[in-house]
């Protein structure tokens, strides 16, 4: 509030009533401006609270999502469809598109808003862990979930045995708690998650077509951020405020020839590398504004390491012969196969089966049969 009186009872209201700061004329320019960016941040950090506030609550929704005018309009109708319903669905996207929080608002615009949203990412279940991390019958996800939302990210990561549990769960609302016993009634919503479209892994044998036709009931493609240009910059403005807010800086802006800049990449990294582009550019700018200058030099710097440590990665290579010069055969190569990557990923059965293109629980059987 700026005014002409300096009467203290006045300005005592003017806080009461919202004001951030109270000045008398004829202000100081130093200290107007000072006011003016604590007016901003005090907003942008009250919005980014009732944000954490909601999210902890489970209750996002889509009007929370950067991109929500435009390239996601499309996904946003259907998302809110699947809102209203409680089919199963699957978000199928490039990392970095953000799945787990489109999913997050799916459940905060449907009926079961207030109950559980639970996370799991199935690639980092290995074997037996999925019975304990998901289908025990006290601690496990799902039952964590009730009455909620499941969201199972890198669904097609997701074991055998544990497809097999999940068929029946979506076909009976039921599991059978491990250790076995008694079926138990289970109400909760699946949203699933892939990278790719599941029916790339169901020809190539890594999942159930079964599973894949009961989970694959409202299918919602999130666009990569090369194909949202649109959105970008409203998603990097949409960064500096919360980051800003965060990390206790001043307000700062995008310069137009900036703006440019970010809409002329092709971001693999989808929103994730924008973030950490945008978060990377407020802490090492000293101005009030980000410039192209400071984007080139921390992002090409940023893609150059990249590609230093991709060359820095040793390739594996199988010998097709013995050292006595005849041919290996297709089993001994396998072996070969399967030993390098084991080592190639420290131990990592996970890691190691997928970049090998097989199934978890076929590379499980075949290490045991080497062991």
């Amino acid at each position: 509030m700026l005014t002409g009186s300096d009467d203290t009872s006045l300005a005592v209201k003017a806080i009461r009533d919202g004001a951030s700061d109270f000045i008398v004329k004829p202000p100081v320019p130093a200290q107007l401006d000072v006011a003016i960016r604590n007016a901003f941040r005090l907003s942008a950090l009250s919005r980014e609270l009732n944000k954490m506030k909601r999210d902890k609550a489970g209750t996002i929704v889509f009007s929370d999502l950067a991109g929500y005018r435009s390239g996601l309009s499309p996904a946003i109708l259907l998302g809110r469809k699947a809102a209203a319903y409680t089919v199963p669905v699957l978000l199928v996207g490039e990392t970095g598109t953000g799945k787990e929080l489109f999913a997050r608002a799916i459940h905060g615009e449907s009926k079961r808003v207030g109950a559980p949203f639970v996370g799991v990412n199935c690639r980092a279940i290995q074997g037996h862990l999925a019975e304990n991390i998901l289908f025990h019958s006290d601690m496990g996800a799902l039952r964590k979930a009730e009455n909620g939302t499941l969201f199972l990210d890198d669904v097609d990561k997701l074991p055998e045995e544990a497809q097999i549990r999940l068929l029946r769960l979506l076909q009976y609302k039921e599991i059978e708690p491990s250790g076995g016993g008694k079926q138990v009634k289970v109400n909760v919503r699946i949203i699933a998650a892939s990278e790719r479209d599941l029916a790339y892994a169901v020809k190539a044998g890594h999942f159930r077509e079964d599973l894949y036709f009961r989970l694959n009931i409202l299918h919602i493609h999130l666009l990569p951020l090369n194909q949202r240009k649109q959105d970008i910059v409203e998603i990097a403005e949409y960064f500096m405020e919360r980051l800003s807010a965060s990390e206790g800086l001043l307000p700062k802006t995008l310069e137009p020839e900036a703006k440019n800049y970010l809409v002329e990449q092709s971001w693999p990294g989808n929103v994730r590398e924008l973030e950490n582009l945008i978060h990377r550019a407020l802490v090492l700018s000293n101005d009030h504004f980000i410039d192209r200058a400071i984007l080139e030099e921390i992002h090409e710097t940023s893609s150059a390491k990249e590609q230093v440590e991709r060359r820095a990665t040793p390739m594996l290579h199988i010998n097709m012969r013995h050292p006595n010069g005849s041919f290996k055969t297709v089993d001994e190569m396998e072996k070969e196969a399967l030993r390098m990557a084991l080592n190639h990923f420290n131990q990592n059965m996970s890691h190691a089966a997928d970049a090998l293109g097989i199934a978890r629980s076929t590379f499980y059987r075949k290490i045991k049969e080497l062991l």
